[in-house]
């Protein structure tokens, strides 16, 4: 009773969604996290617990749980700036080639999710990786991989298409409006 706790739900409709081939032990398991819930939510207790839940379907969660969330936040797809410091931060510990171009990669990857371009970035190390194992380098110990160069990051952006499309972005915007709470 004092200290805080944050309980983080991940992928929550699968959870908490509702399906139409359900058999009884779902419904139970929803019934009993809503019980759960309310009791959490008794204004006549001090608790300092913050349930957070994430979800790439809201749209399938059941409507009585979605009440239960007094604040309910769409995650826009990274712009810009936000695609920038991802490159830099899934980069940072890769060995890039001096014409890797950070920001070129961050304006190419427009309408990419952050794991998308978390993708990107693993997909060009493990070529170099692959390409040291093919040509029978990797038995020497004191083989590296070369640098990680732009072309390396273009032939793995042109093969890789954005997880999301326009249409469920706009699928996404149009929950956000109809049961915003922020």
């Amino acid at each position: 009773r004092g200290e805080p706790v944050i309980i983080f739900i991940d992928e929550l409709d699968s959870l908490l969604g509702v399906y139409s081939s359900e058999v009884g032990g779902e419904v139970r398991v929803r019934n009993q996290f809503l019980k759960e819930m309310d009791g959490l939510l008794d204004k006549s207790a001090k608790w300092f617990i913050y349930v957070i839940g994430a979800t790439n379907k809201p749209w399938v969660l059941d409507w009585a749980f979605i009440r239960r969330f007094q604040r309910r936040i769409f995650v826009p797809l990274p712009d810009f700036q936000t695609r920038l410091a991802m490159f830099k931060m899934y980069t940072k510990h890769l060995k890039l080639a001096d014409d890797v171009d950070l920001e070129k990669l961050a304006e190419m990857t427009e309408g990419f999710t952050g794991s998308d371009i978390r993708d990107i970035c693993q997909s060009a190390q493990l070529c170099v990786v692959r390409e040291l194992f093919e040509s029978g380098k990797a038995l020497d110990k004191s083989a590296q991989p070369r640098p990680i160069t732009m072309e390396d990051f273009m032939n793995v952006i042109k093969k890789r298409k954005p997880s999301v499309t326009p249409e469920m972005v706009r699928a996404y915007i149009i929950w956000n409006e109809k049961f915003r709470a922020s």
